[in-house]
């Protein structure tokens, strides 16, 4: 069994989840500008959003981490 394409997807779900949170921070500091509207619930929860899946991939990196050392660990 291959962990390369839990690692892969792991990876891009951390970028992902990174590039929307960058997003997201932009869109709060944006809303205390002069002239915007305010409204900054729906980036406050696209953070959180944004927080469980960069932690969940990041579980799945360490899962896959763990498991690839138990494959080294057996052929040693």
């Amino acid at each position: 069994m291959s962990t390369l394409p839990a690692i892969q997807s792991a990876i891009a779900g951390v970028q992902s989840g990174l590039q929307s949170i960058n997003n997201n921070s932009a869109k709060i500091a944006n809303a205390s500008s002069p002239g915007s509207n305010g409204d900054i619930t729906e980036p406050l929860v696209n953070l959180l959003r944004d927080e469980q899946q960069v932690k969940a991939s990041a579980k799945v990196i360490e899962a896959s981490d763990s498991m690839l050392g138990s494959i080294l660990d057996i052929k040693v």
